[in-house]
């Protein structure tokens, strides 16, 4: 990939980030909790895959991205160690929404994750614009 092409790329990645934000929002507005959460997720990791894909560093799993995650921004004090927790947290919430039978987030839970990922989000792309 050229640097034109992971440019784009990158872009594309931070405006799905800001869509699926908005997608939450509307799941949330209409009590669909879980999928709320799963939203929240997914607009994380496509943050945090352009913050690699800009970076060079390459992830085939969820769970290799977090790792590639905090080997190369939390563990050098890129990203707090609050923001990957947070970001983990998250990951298995949307894992046992998605997966797990009688897993069900209620208001307090999901709303409250909300301005996390939000907060997450910027934290990433501050990095992406500052090196």
């Amino acid at each position: 990939m050229n640097d034109t092409e992971r440019k784009a790329v990158i872009a594309l990645r931070l405006e799905n980030a800001q869509q699926t934000l908005q997608e939450a929002k509307l799941l949330m507005d209409n009590a669909y909790w879980n999928a709320a959460i799963n939203r929240m997720y997914y607009a994380c990791y496509y943050a945090v895959s352009a913050l690699l894909i800009k970076n060079g560093i390459q992830a085939q799993t969820h769970t290799g991205v977090r790792q590639m995650l905090g080997l190369h921004f939390v563990k050098t004090n890129l990203l707090s160690s609050q923001n990957n927790a947070f970001y983990s947290d998250l990951f298995a919430k949307r894992h046992s929404g998605d997966y797990d039978v009688y897993i069900y987030f209620d208001k307090d839970v999901t709303v409250g994750l909300y301005p996390q990922s939000i907060e997450f989000i910027t934290a990433i792309e501050k990095l992406i614009k500052n090196p």
